[in-house]
């Protein structure tokens, strides 16, 4: 703890994958306090224990406790809704892992909800929190690629191929457009805070190897209100890839992930290319992305910096996924301000 940075303490809810990873990820920071994790399986409780941390079976505790500031939502799709308004109305701040709800509706409730209360909302989307994405971002701001004409996207793993069959993750109605809900959301909120809003969208899914009910594959093509357009894709049963390619008139950059945000190893590859001009490569080390939005909600909600996603980019990034599903299931394109 320093002047600067007092204490912050968080409710952790959820010790699935990821709320073991920010649990982990946050032990020893230097001020922000893991108090506790929510986690209703009470066989999990002695893991957590096994961490020093305190084991919840619900949110009263926490919610009671004058020293939690905020709780962090590592919880399934659907609870998502329920629990921010929980935590909201109990005067916390609230960090929601993606996605922020499954329909734009829901996340327009989500955000009301928020702001009635005056605390902050966080996203899980760390990826704009990555050193090559804010390289990136910057020489667009600086007009290096002169005009933006398209870009191209990825994530995709085989982290969650051995979950079970009756999972939630696999469920249409709950993980909806195959890998869009697990990975592809975080494409498009980079496109979102890169390009503004998306005018129009069409998508398709596809069951290649998994059996899942949701699918396996998800590509989608898109035209944002600004003129660019823009295709990513999500696979789940493949070797690790993440890609971000943006083509413009004057220059194209590409930036390649050796690993996923939860993996400390490897570089983050970032080309430029130039006409009569060799392809340039600046390599950028792992850095851990999830922390450091952590830090900037917390920030945040003590007043001291913006918090680098507006309440109208949460939604709209939920919109997209709506259309995306509604573009899956139809095999039409879909308009935006429709949703």
């Amino acid at each position: 703890m320093t002047e600067d940075n007092p204490i912050f303490t968080v409710a952790i809810a959820g010790f699935g994958w990821w709320g073991k990873h920010i649990a982990t990820r946050l032990q020893g920071h230097p001020w922000l306090r893991v108090a506790g994790i929510v986690e209703p399986a009470t066989a999990n409780h002695g893991a957590i224990a096994a961490m020093g941390l305190t084991a919840w079976s619900d949110f009263d505790a926490p919610l009671a406790m004058s020293d939690v500031d905020a709780v962090i939502l590592t919880t399934p799709n659907p609870l998502h809704e329920a629990q921010i308004a929980q935590v909201a109305a109990a005067g916390k701040h609230v960090f929601c892992e993606k996605p922020l709800g499954l329909t734009a509706d829901s996340a327009r409730r989500s955000v009301a909800a928020c702001e009635r209360a005056s605390v902050q909302l966080g996203i899980g989307h760390e990826r704009r929190f990555e050193p090559a994405m804010l390289a990136l971002r910057d020489a667009m701001n600086a007009g290096e690629l002169g005009t933006i004409m398209h870009a191209e996207a990825a994530f995709s793993h085989d982290k969650l191929i051995n979950v079970p069959a009756n999972d939630w993750r696999t469920l249409k109605k709950v993980s909806p457009a195959a890998g869009m809900t697990a990975m592809g959301i975080h494409l498009s909120d980079l496109l979102i805070s890169f390009f503004g809003p998306i005018e129009r969208l069409h998508a398709f899914t596809a069951n290649r190897s998994l059996g899942w009910e949701t699918g396996d594959v998800v590509t989608v093509q898109m035209k944002f209100e600004a003129g660019m357009t823009a295709t990513f894709n999500a696979v789940l049963h493949t070797p690790h890839f993440i890609r971000m390619h943006v083509f413009g008139t004057t220059k194209w950059i590409e930036v390649l992930n050796d690993s996923h945000p939860d993996t400390p190893d490897g570089i983050v590859r970032m080309l430029t290319a130039e006409t009569g001009k060799p392809v340039a490569q600046t390599d950028y080390n792992w850095e851990d992305a999830v922390t450091a939005n952590l830090e900037a909600f917390a920030k945040a909600a003590q007043g001291k910096a913006p918090y680098p996603f507006t309440n109208a980019e949460m939604i709209h990034n939920i919109q997209v996924l709506e259309a995306i599903a509604l573009s899956a299931e139809t095999g039409e394109s879909v308009r935006l301000a429709d949703i």
